[in-house]
C-alpha cells in the first residue's frame, strides 16, 4: 500500500544487480531512471522456474559509472552483453520494461535473445521527430523535481504525497503499488547519473531498426493506462512493423511500469512466453 505502514528506517540501498533463482536464464531490464528495485517482486515469483539476472544500467542507480557525457542504446546494450558474456550466458530470454524494452530489442539484434518479453517500450519513434522530442521534453520537465528532491529531507523525499504523485504517473491503480517500491523508485530517480547525459545524448540515438526482419520471437506487452508513452501514439511501430508470430498484447487497468502494480500478471506473461518458446528449436 502507498500509506498507513510504518516508514522503514533506512532509504533503501543500491542494488548492481538482481540474481537469483535457477532454470532458464532470464535477463530483466528497467526503465530510464529505474533500477533492479522494479523487478524484485517479479523476480521472487520467477525464481522457482528461471535464474533470474536484473542488472542496473550504466549511469543508473547502482549501475556502472558513467564513462564521459556520451551514452546511448548501443552502449547500455555493450555492457549488459559484457556482463552476460561473464555469466556465460550466450544467449537467454530477455523481458525489458520502457527504456528496457528498447534495449532488448537491440540484444535481439545481436542475437543473444531466446525470446523477448517488450513491455511498454521505448524507442517507437523516429530520428529525429516530434513523438521523440514530445518524450524528451516529458522528462527533461522531471529535472528541477529532481534537483530539489536532492536537496529535501528523507521526510519530505519519501512523504505519502510524494509516493502518491509518483504512483500516479507510473501506475493505473497506486494503492496496488508497495511503499517500498515506490520509495524504491523515488530513490532510483534522485541517483539517476544518466539522466541528463541521455536526454541530451538522444536526440542523436538512431531509430529503431525496421522491426520485420527480427527472428526472436517477441511478446509486446502495451500498457492500458500508460500515461509516460502513451499507446496511441508510441506504440504504432511495434504494432505495425512485428512479423505476424509476434503477441500482441494490451494488459488492462496498469500503468507505464506495471511491475509495481501487478506482479503476478506480469510475471504470469513472461513465463507463458519463455515457456512456448521451448517447443521452437532454433540454432543459436
Amino acid at each position: 500500500m502507498t500509506s498507513g505502514t510504518a516508514r522503514p528506517t533506512a532509504p533503501p540501498a543500491p542494488i548492481r544487480a538482481l540474481h537469483t533463482g535457477s532454470g532458464e536464464p532470464l535477463l530483466l531490464l528497467h526503465g530510464f531512471m529505474m533500477s533492479p528495485h522494479c523487478w524484485e517482486q517479479v523476480a521472487q515469483r520467477m525464481a522457482g522456474r528461471c535464474e533470474v539476472f536484473a542488472p542496473a544500467f550504466t549511469g543508473h542507480w547502482g549501475g556502472p559509472e558513467l564513462d564521459g557525457w556520451f551514452i546511448d542504446i548501443s552502449a547500455l546494450a555493450d555492457r549488459i552483453e559484457d556482463q552476460l558474456d561473464e555469466m556465460g550466458w550466450r544467449t537467454c530470454h530477455i523481458a525489458g520494461n520502457s527504456l528496457g524494452g528498447w534495449v532488448g530489442f537491440e540484444l535481439a539484434r545481436r542475437g543473444r535473445a531466446r525470446t523477448l518479453t517488450a513491455i511498454a517500450p521505448a524507442g517507437g519513434w523516429q530520428t529525429p521527430s516530434t513523438l521523440q522530442l514530445r518524450v524528451g521534453l516529458k522528462f527533461l520537465s522531471l529535472l528541477p523535481l529532481v534537483k530539489i528532491g536532492k536537496l529535501l529531507p528523507d521526510a519530505i523525499t519519501y512523504h505519502g504525497l510524494t509516493r502518491q504523485a509518483v504512483a500516479l504517473l507510473l501506475t493505473k491503480n497506486p494503492e496496488a503499488a508497495s511503499r517500498a517500491g515506490l520509495e524504491a523508485t523515488i530513490t532510483s530517480a534522485l541517483h539517476c547519473r544518466a539522466m541528463i547525459p541521455m536526454l541530451v545524448s538522444g536526440l542523436r540515438f538512431p531509430a529503431l531498426e525496421h522491426l520485420s526482419t527480427l527472428r526472436t520471437p517477441v511478446r509486446l506487452l502495451m500498457c492500458e493506462s500508460d500515461r509516460v508513452i502513451p499507446n496511441r501514439l508510441y506504440a504504432r511501430r511495434f504494432l505495425e512493423e512485428l512479423p505476424d508470430s509476434a503477441d500482441r498484447i494490451l494488459v488492462h487497468d496498469v500503468g507505464h511500469v506495471p511491475m509495481l502494480e501487478a506482479p503476478d500478471r506480469i510475471a504470469t506473461l513472461i513465463a507463458e512466453h519463455v515457456y512456448a518458446s521451448r517447443t521452437r528449436l532454433r540454432a543459436v
